[in-house]
């Protein structure tokens, strides 16, 4: 067999082995010992394991209990067939068959306990050192069988019971019921070739000492026997001496111990922080690689446990953000002895008691008790984070709980969620968490922008996207760089009022704009922050309800949140002048956020900016693959005239919303702000001593953006941000980053205008798209963009 497990082969050559030094030897028996052993039974059991290794233990399990009736079945029937050879009559057949039989037991026996119970443990042991691939090559001989459930065949099964009954009933016929005497011939020559009579009972003296006896024995043994037994004995001296100080430094790398007071205690079942398979993901903090070849001082505040490292073909592996940044005590949390917990979940009451312990907590919790106190209604299942020891295990908590209700338990399966310092997103980002989500990637630039070159981020996963951009950027830089204005800065937020009658609407209108009106508001709005400053009051009236348009600067933050603050300090101030005005809403979408309005196109909301360039001929003919003339019939043609027979409100462009929403997601921007970010016009028009030139400009009157806050302060935003040189508040010019961040937009958005209608005019774009932009996997084969590519 050329694919047999190795370490079976030694079975047959120690059986012989000892039955030679015993009993001597008989040439066709280790042969046929070979033949007894049950090769396949392994294979389907270690297949069976191979498929969920980090549930080793369970796998086990289940393997054994489908596996196992029919593998005894198979050994009954063996010993029942190979015993008939026991009454054959044929002394060297009878003692074939006497060892075979034992053979068959002595295999049954390994295969049901010591088998299951060293797999399970050199598993449990090699996970970290094996990089996802099995610790024996057993894994390639599993694949020779079918991928099948390998469900007992009733048919095959009842045969066999059939077969077992006759054959019982052959032995008992033969043995106790027929006539003993084929036995006692048997027996009688058996005594006879030994020389020996019933009638002598004189006591034979032995030649020599029983020592001897066997010592000539082992001196007498054949070569392959005495090559087998040298080797078992060098594998034994060579674990003892030499692999256990190895074992026990992996150990400790495992399992660093940070004080010498401090000792470890191992959860025996690791029932304590157990996850389902379906929402495990790889986490693995340092390898063991990565630990042996830094700096040997090691310091308490990098060292991390290693966790069992699962298969990682098909897991979802992200590490973000600097653990230098995170928590130190929940990095500290990490590095105390685990705690043993019972297997089975406690009683409520009593699980209730250590989670108020503010000795204990819910680290003195397995995770099925807290599941158990959520759907006990003890534990709202929101504050998960804030109730455990470290917010990631109310992540895997709250995975836990959903993968249950969901139609497909395994969704989640490729959602990533270990390694986040989610204390920057409770309470700022993001509610409910159960992991995040990678989105790629890609640069475009250098963008030349008012005499600097930008690197210009953009998170998408629009092929041809970031491509497009990064060759109207070249175009750009060709032809000396683009110029950019700022032309109004400042955030708004429209509350509805309601008044007794429409009169009186008018009335705190009229006053609103008088100068004196306007200061009262000013300055209790401008007494909510030491940014926000109110700038002027848009009104609007419908009937009796009154529609007041604050619009304020915000510094280097986006600003709706101070704004709003402003503006209901504001309206309380205005309560006290009319006390009969009623306010509805803080925001009656006369603002307008997130939503398509001509006032954020006619007036402005947010950044107003401005940009421009001119782009050589011999640019236009060489990098964009047309002409000035083509270009510009098209964005007239498109651009505008389209657009107007649209019924378009500040659409009148090719595609900034696509250049805008990637440039927000990856700087930590309210994606859902493109709708009014992307209001954009373009224009472009022939210029230059032949008009061969092409002058190209982009407005866009309502980019909403700005640097801190929000999702800005998550650590990949952040890199970013830093990348286009605007992360965070500028100290010398407060609102400056957020102003830079806008121009930015605009010109990166001219890029990919740019290059879009010269695909256009070319006729490149379906041509293009065909070519890069259209997947290539298998949709079958899910998490293929999560694979850990180490």
């Amino acid at each position: 067999m050329h694919s047999n497990p190795v370490y079976l082969l030694p079975v047959p050559e120690f059986t012989s082995t000892w039955i030679k030094i015993y009993f001597g030897y008989c040439w066709p028996l280790h042969n046929f010992l070979k033949l007894c052993i049950q090769y396949g039974c392994y294979s389907l059991l270690r297949q069976r394991i191979d498929r969920l290794e980090d549930e080793v233990r369970e796998n086990i399990a289940r393997g054994m209990a489908i596996l196992g009736p029919t593998f005894t079945l198979d050994a009954l029937v063996e010993c029942l067939v190979i015993g008939v050879g026991t009454m054959s009559g044929v002394r060297q057949l009878e003692i074939m068959c006497c060892f075979g039989c034992m053979s068959v037991l002595a295999n049954y026996f390994v295969f049901m306990t010591f088998f299951p119970a060293c797999v399970s443990l050199v598993l449990e042991l090699s996970r970290e050192s094996r990089e996802g691939r099995p610790i024996w090559q057993l894994s390639h001989f599993a694949r020779v069988l079918e991928e099948e459930e390998n469900k007992p065949n009733p048919v095959t099964q009842r045969v066999k019971m059939i077969m077992s009954l006759g054959l019982v009933l052959v032995h008992a016929h033969s043995r106790w019921i027929a006539d003993p005497s084929p036995q006692n011939s048997t027996a009688d020559n058996s005594k006879v070739s030994l020389g020996l009579d019933e009638n002598v009972s004189k006591r034979i003296e032995p030649s020599v000492s029983l020592w001897q006896f066997y010592l000539s024995k082992m001196i007498s043994m054949d070569i392959e026997q005495v090559i087998t037994l040298s080797l078992a004995l060098l594998l034994a001296v060579k674990y003892i001496f030499f692999e256990q100080a190895e074992t026990e430094s992996t150990l400790s790398l495992k399992n660093p111990i940070t004080s010498p007071t401090v000792t470890q205690k191992k959860v025996p079942d690791n029932c304590c922080r157990r996850e389902p398979m379906l929402v495990r993901n790889n986490q693995r903090c340092h390898t063991v690689e990565e630990e042996t070849g830094t700096n040997q001082e090691r310091k308490v505040e990098v060292i991390k446990p290693l966790v069992a490292e699962t298969d990682t073909s098909n897991k979802a592996t992200f590490v973000v953000g600097n653990s230098s940044l995170l928590d130190i005590s929940s990095v500290l949390a990490t590095q105390e002895a685990e705690i043993e917990l019972p297997r089975e979940p406690r009683p409520n009451e009593e699980c209730l008691q250590i989670l108020e312990n503010a000795e204990k907590g819910a680290k003195f919790l397995s995770d099925a008790e807290i599941i158990q106190l959520v759907n006990a209604k003890h534990i709202p299942a929101y504050k998960l984070e804030t109730l455990m020891e470290t917010h990631e295990r109310g992540v895997s908590i709250r995975r836990q709980l959903l993968s249950k209700k969901l139609s497909e338990p395994s969704s989640l399966q490729y959602l990533p969620y270990r390694d986040y310092n989610y204390s920057l997103v409770m309470g700022a980002c993001c509610e409910n968490v159960i992991g995040y989500m990678p989105i790629p990637v890609g640069v475009a630039g250098p963008l030349c922008l008012d005499g600097k070159e930008f690197q210009v981020p953009m998170a998408t996963t629009e092929g041809c996207l970031v491509a497009s951009t990064n060759r109207g950027c070249r175009a750009i830089g060709l032809g000396g760089g683009a110029s950019s204005r700022i032309l109004a800065d400042g955030m708004t937020r429209g509350p509805v009022v309601r008044l007794p009658r429409a009169c009186d609407s008018a009335e705190v209108k009229a006053w609103l704009e008088t100068p004196e009106g306007f200061t009262v508001i000013k300055e209790a709005f401008d007494s909510t922050s030491r940014f926000a400053r109110l700038q002027k009051l848009h009104t609007s009236i419908a009937g009796r309800n009154l529609y007041i348009r604050f619009q304020s600067r915000s510094g280097d933050a986006m600003g709706m949140n101070m704004i709003s603050k402003g503006t209901e300090k504001a309206l309380s101030k205005l309560q006290e002048y009319f006390p009969d005005m009623q306010i509805l809403a803080v925001s009656g979408n006369y603002c307008t956020d997130k939503k398509p309005a001509a006032i954020n196109w006619i007036e402005g909301r947010g950044k107003s900016v401005v940009c421009e360039a001119v782009i050589p001929a011999k640019v236009v003919r060489e990098v964009l693959k047309t002409t000035t003339e083509a270009m510009v019939e098209v964005n007239i043609s498109k651009n505008l005239v389209g657009s107007a027979m649209a019924g378009s409100i500040g659409g009148y462009n090719a595609h900034a919303a696509n250049v805008v929403t990637a440039i927000y997601i990856a700087c930590g921007q309210d994606a859902a702000q493109n709708v009014g970010s992307s209001n954009c016009i373009t224009l472009m028009e022939a210029c230059g001593p032949a008009n061969e030139d092409l002058y190209i400009s982009c407005t866009m009157p309502s980019i909403e953006i700005g640097t801190v806050g929000g999702g800005t302060n998550l650590l990949p935003q952040q890199a970013c941000l830093q990348m286009l040189g605007v992360q965070g508040a500028c100290r010398d010019s407060p609102g400056e980053n957020a102003r830079q961040l806008a121009r930015i937009v605009c010109g990166t958005v001219m890029a990919g205008e740019l290059s879009l209608m010269a695909a256009l005019a070319a006729g490149h774009l379906v041509k293009s798209h065909m070519i890069h932009n259209r997947s290539k996997i298998n949709l079958q084969d899910l998490g293929t963009c999560t694979k850990k590519t180490a």
